[in-house]
């Protein structure tokens, strides 16, 4: 999920706004995370075999 969906429960506002210390420090911990970040381990091995089963089916194809 990315910040700029977050509701805080300090303020109430969009973390993304940062408006208040803890909105501002999950803004940046969520930022130094990169873009995989906030996925779970369970949609990264999904994602991984997606690529694999499609990678194979490409090469399927070409030979």
């Amino acid at each position: 999920m990315t910040y700029d969906r977050l509701v805080c429960a300090n303020c109430a506002a969009p973390v993304s706004e940062g408006r208040c210390p803890v909105c501002r420090a999950n803004r940046e911990r969520m930022q130094q995370q990169g873009p995989f970040g906030g996925l779970n381990p369970a949609m990264l091995l999904t994602l991984l075999i997606v690529l694999l089963a499609a990678l194979s089916v490409l090469a399927a194809r070409t030979a």
